[in-house]
């Protein structure tokens, strides 16, 4: 489904407490732009804040400077200008504080959502759903102005959260609904009928929750989200400039001035709210300010007189979301394990994790970017991120893992953990790297301590300072966590020890008091981010490639183009081509092989980044020879290596390079899918008959044929990885047969081919003298090549034999052959000429050369042919012309290759009534289906998951349309031909041009269903009138329509001979 439009953000502001963490997260934001999350045009800002405890107030103020500067020199200003926000939609938003669950904080949080849409495959964090919706949820409708929106909280919001624009000024509040008892630990509003905030209490009395109860019970709870229209976040950026304000500003900051601590919602909002008074708001403190700062109470006073000064008069409004849901990510174990797992869901939840043993994941657990290789047992409740385990592992109930990889999984072998949270760290201590593990209980308090310490024998002194106070001795400041060993790396053992501190004999213990420890709180600012995040990148790809092999190898329905998107996005194709290669030489199925090796064309379109020309185009260049020549005799390993030799070589040369040698992997794709419905071979058998004399011609003449429903399931790899079922009719166009094609013998040992009309004045007439004359029967638009083709699979020349042409037709009869085929049908019509056309020489020359061959065996005998013509297609052509009547072609999920044809039964006289309603109109447009196979095929190889359903429903169509040919429904018909035509629109987007969707929609009301012909893109538009015999009416609504250019109607009728054989008297030979 199409994503909505979106806020087109002006800026993209990511606030965060440490200085080292800017170009880690600024790199984070990149990225998502480079996935199509953010617009390719924002500008995106991660800004440190100006100091580690200005509150959220005073990050707001600095990010709403720092956008505004950035603007104003990018309007070319040489001051900060706060006119450059009149045109500026700029979203903050604010990291927070440090979360005790990631050490990336509540942003980087990764939850158990996997996004099948996202058109690159990547973790959802926190992060990433609040941009969504804040882009396509609350965003949309909004004017220029400033949101500002927090990371520590998970937030629901529905499609249309129903906000209203009009007449907007000042501030809006986003509101949350929940219930009276929740509301006791967080914000609450206090808002009158019209939307105007009356006031925000936090963690307030109940009677002031009560008075903020609505009329579904609930409560409009502080969500973190906050919009400034332009004129309110002028006069907030106003106070930068102005003592105290300014010390919120690194700016202010870099001038010395002393910092202040505000809180955007208890501090700016609070002051526009109308039931705060100003002696009120003057005395009172912010919650994230806490009660021992009193000696900043003067200063925090100066601060909120300037605020009053500039917002009290600016409106707060607030929008209430009664379909959201709000939930803050508190630092409580049990909170964070509950908001990543469904307890009522029958099993577990797997999001881009491999996993060998599933059955071993009890029901509500959650696996979150993983590898478990071997026995990892993981119990209810319990939850696995960023971690690659090898059994056997026992996670009891209850249990968060974290940031383990296979080497440390070792130290988890014979433990049963439950109710526990076990993280590994990476850290940088005086810059060196290094790794940390944490344990804690799930039930622990970070504010208290356990009652009972890990081992008796471990002392106050061994955890905190002697002068460190009794309120403030609790698990943050106990020095637990040992982060240097003297003598060796350290492991998840260097904790858990603490789980049985009698098992070694205290040995344990005397390492733990030999390392350097730090508490939860020393340890989060020597966390190294960027070291965490690249860590979890190539674990998620590491997954990701496997993933990959698994999916070709169980032929998947799953595309892999949202990975490798990603991959050539984050800069790391490489290892995801080693793997593609890798299937494919090892693949014992030719699709799976194909399938691998479009994989690999699409990471060099990808990499190409929309440049280089079109991905589709031709794929002979001499370089590539060699390893084509490795697939054609089957040597599928050698042709893998071949052709990453020459990949290597020509993806250095930049985009242009990249898309060619995109173009020779589906070439090479092409290789594969010939042999594969070479298979069909072994259904085509003939029998000998006597021969006819030299001279005498045979004739074989044939309708043309007319899809109404399945086409493009019969098109390998389609026919044969799906199963294809098509519905099709053969006709007389005009009355007449319009395909043919006659064959005789003749003294000369040469080939003499004729393409053209039925005159022979009017063909072009092509010798063939020697087996250099035939070579070029691979190259369809080489002349008469589907006539040297014809020769070569009908086994009267072989081009490989050492003997000469002539030698070869003189030995085996007695001298050469005339073949002459035609078509009065204009090329590209839709109609399936190419290959009945193929059918009808096929069928003549093997009866001049004493073979007869059964119709059934020609359908396969063409399929042949159109590989060796290098050509492609699939059976629906053949089968509609050659076979008569109505009928469903057939070909199952599975090589070889065969067609299986069952005949349409009718009512009688339902056949001359569909006579009477079906109509041909000449569009006048050529088709190009060349191009818009190599799109389908293209598509169906990145098993696109909208393309794969509409396969599906081609195929599940053709039975409905044969049920209402049994019925004897023309409005049923008609319905069918208007969906099969959407159906082929998005199979091939691209096929109807613009002249086309005018002539159809000039016939609308005039028939029951339409559709072009074939692929579509042109040639023949076919339709079932709502009258009968409208030739002459229809006629004269295209004449009184202007632009619709050379359009003509023709009459058609259903052909029950079909391919018709017959041998002539003989003529002079040319």
């Amino acid at each position: 489904m199409e994503q909505p439009k979106g806020v087109d953000w002006t800026v993209v502001i990511l606030t965060c407490q440490y200085k080292d963490s800017v170009q880690v997260f600024q790199r984070e934001l990149e990225v998502r732009q480079k996935r199509e999350q953010i617009p390719a045009g924002t500008l995106l800002l991660a800004v440190e804040d100006p100091e580690i405890r200005v509150g959220s107030g005073g990050a707001t103020l600095n990010a709403l400077l720092v956008a505004a500067e950035h603007l104003s020199a990018r309007a070319g200003f040489t001051v900060v200008t706060s006119d450059v926000l009149h045109s500026a939609w700029i979203l903050i938003l604010h990291m927070g504080r440090d979360f005790p669950f990631d050490d990336c904080g509540r942003a980087f949080t990764c939850l158990a959502v996997e996004d099948p849409q996202a058109p690159v495959e990547a973790l959802v964090c926190n992060l990433d759903c609040l941009l969504d919706i804040m882009t396509y949820r609350l965003g949309p409708g909004c004017p220029p102005g400033v949101w500002v929106c927090s990371t520590d909280m998970l937030l629901s919001v529905p499609p249309n959260p129903g906000i209203s624009w009009d007449g907007f000024r000042g501030a809006r509040v986003i509101a949350l609904p929940g219930s009276p008892a929740y509301a006791q630990k967080h914000g609450v509003y206090l808002a009158d009928s019209q939307g105007f905030v009356l006031d925000i209490y936090y963690q307030g009395t109940e009677a002031e929750i009560q008075r903020c109860v609505g009329p579904d019970g609930r409560v409009p709870l502080v969500s973190g989200v906050v919009f400034f229209s332009v004129e309110t976040a002028e006069h907030l950026l106003a106070t930068h400039v102005t003592p105290p304000l300014d010390a919120c500003t690194y700016m202010g900051l870099d001038s010395g001035a002393r910092p202040v601590q505000l809180s955007l919602f208890f501090d700016i909002l609070l002051c526009m709210a109308q039931n705060v008074s100003r002696e009120d708001f003057l005395v009172g403190r912010p919650p994230e300010l806490g009660q021992r700062d009193a000696d900043v109470a003067g200063y925090l006073q100066s601060a909120r007189a300037q605020l009053w000064r500039e917002l009290r008069d600016q409106p707060l409004t607030m929008a209430y979301v009664p379909n959201g849901s709000y939930s803050y990510m508190t630092s409580s174990a049990s909170e964070f394990l509950h908001s990543l797992t469904l307890p009522g869901v029958p099993k577990a939840q797997i999001v881009h994790s491999q996993v060998e043993e599933l059955q071993l994941l009890a029901a509500g657990s959650s696996v979150v970017s993983c590898l478990l290789e071997g026995p990892v047992w993981l119990g209810p409740g319990s939850v696995l991120q960023h971690c690659h385990l090898q059994g056997p592992v026992h996670i009891g109930a209850g249990c968060f893992l974290s940031g383990l990889d296979m080497a440390q999984s070792r130290a988890l072998h014979g433990l049963e953990l439950h109710d526990l949270v076990l993280q590994g760290h990476h850290m940088r201590l005086h810059g060196s790297p290094g790794r940390a593990f944490t344990l804690v209980g799930r039930l622990d308090s970070w504010k208290g301590f356990p009652p009972n310490t890990p081992s008796p024998r471990i002392r106050d002194w061994d955890l905190w300072d002697p002068d460190t106070p009794p309120e403030e001795r609790c698990l943050l400041s106990a020095r637990l966590f040992p982060v240097l060993h003297p003598s060796r790396a350290l492991g998840p053992q260097d904790v858990l020890w603490m789980l049985d501190p009698q098992e070694d004999g205290g040995e344990a213990l005397r390492a733990w008091r030999t390392s350097w420890r730090l508490s939860w709180e020393q340890l989060q600012p020597c966390v190294d981010r960027a070291a965490t995040l690249a860590s979890r990148r190539d674990l998620f790809f590491r997954q990701a490639l496997q993933k990959a092999r698994h999916v070709l190898e169980a032929r998947q329905d799953l595309s892999l183009r949202p990975l490798i998107r990603a991959a050539v996005r984050e800069g790391c194709p490489g290892p995801l081509l080693a793997t593609l290669d890798q299937v494919a030489a090892g693949a014992g199925d030719p699709g799976v092989a194909a399938r691998a090796l479009a994989c690999v064309a699409d990471v060099l379109g990808c990499m190409a980044e929309g440049h280089g020309g079109l991905r589709s185009g031709p794929a002979a260049n001499p370089e590539w020879m060699r390893p084509f020549s490795y697939l054609e005799r089957g040597d599928l390993a050698g042709g893998v290596e071949a052709l990453a030799q020459e990949r290597d070589k020509w993806g250095t040369f930049g985009p242009a390079l990249l898309v060619r040698a995109a173009r020779h992997y589906e070439g090479a794709g092409q290789i594969l899918i010939r042999q594969a419905v070479k298979s069909a071979q072994r259904f085509v058998s003939t029998e000998p008959v006597e021969r006819p004399a030299p001279g005498q011609w045979v004739v074989a003449d044939c309708p043309a044929r007319v899809d109404f429903s399945g086409g493009w399931s019969d098109t390998p790899p389609l026919a044969y990885e799906l199963g294809g079922a098509v519905l099709g009719l053969a006709v007389r166009v005009d009355g007449r047969r319009p395909i043919g094609a006659r064959a005789r013998r003749i003294p000369e040992p040469v080939l003499w081919l004729a393409v053209g009309s039925r005159q022979d004045e009017m063909a072009v007439w092509i010798p063939c003298r020697s087996l250099e004359d035939v070579q070029d029967y691979c190259q369809p638009h080489a002349p008469g090549a589907l006539l040297k083709a014809a020769f070569i699979c009908a086994g009267i020349v072989s081009v490989h034999s050492e003997l000469p042409l002539s030698e070869q037709l003189l030995r085996t009869f007695g001298g050469g052959f005339e073949l002459h085929t035609w078509s009065e049908l204009p090329h590209g019509s839709g109609l399936g000429t190419s290959s009945i056309l193929a059918g009808a020489a096929l069928a003549a020359l093997q009866r001049a050369a004493g073979r007869a061959v059964g119709t059934e065996a020609l359908i396969h005998a063409v399929l042949h042919l159109e590989q060796v013509l290098t050509t492609g297609g699939g059976w629906q052509d053949q089968v509609g012309g050659l076979m008569p009547g109505i009928k469903v072609g057939r070909s199952r999920a599975q090589l070889p290759l065969k067609v299986e044809v069952e005949e349409i039964t009718v009512p009688e006289g339902f056949v001359q009534k569909v006579n009477d309603h079906l109509l041909l109109v000449y569009t006048g447009k050529t088709r190009l289906a060349r191009n818009l196979l190599q799109d389908v095929l293209r598509s169906w190889y990145a098993r696109l998951p909208a393309v794969v359903q509409n396969a599906h429903n081609l195929v599940r169509q053709t039975e409905q349309c044969a049920e209402a040919f049994r019925q004897g429904s023309l409005p049923l018909l008609g319905q069918c031909l208007t969906s099969y035509w959407e159906q082929k629109k998005l199979m091939a987007p691209g096929c109807e041009p613009l002249a086309v969707r005018r002539l159809m929609d000039v016939l609308v009301p005039h028939v029951h269903g339409q559709s072009l012909a074939g692929a579509g893109g042109g040639g023949f538009l076919y339709l079932l009138t709502k009258e009968p015999r409208q030739k002459e009416a229809l006629e004269a609504v295209l004449a009184k329509t202007e632009g619709l250019g050379n359009c003509s109607v023709h009459l058609v009728e259903v052909d029950t001979q079909g391919l018709s054989l017959k041998l002539l008297g003989s003529e002079a030979s040319t």
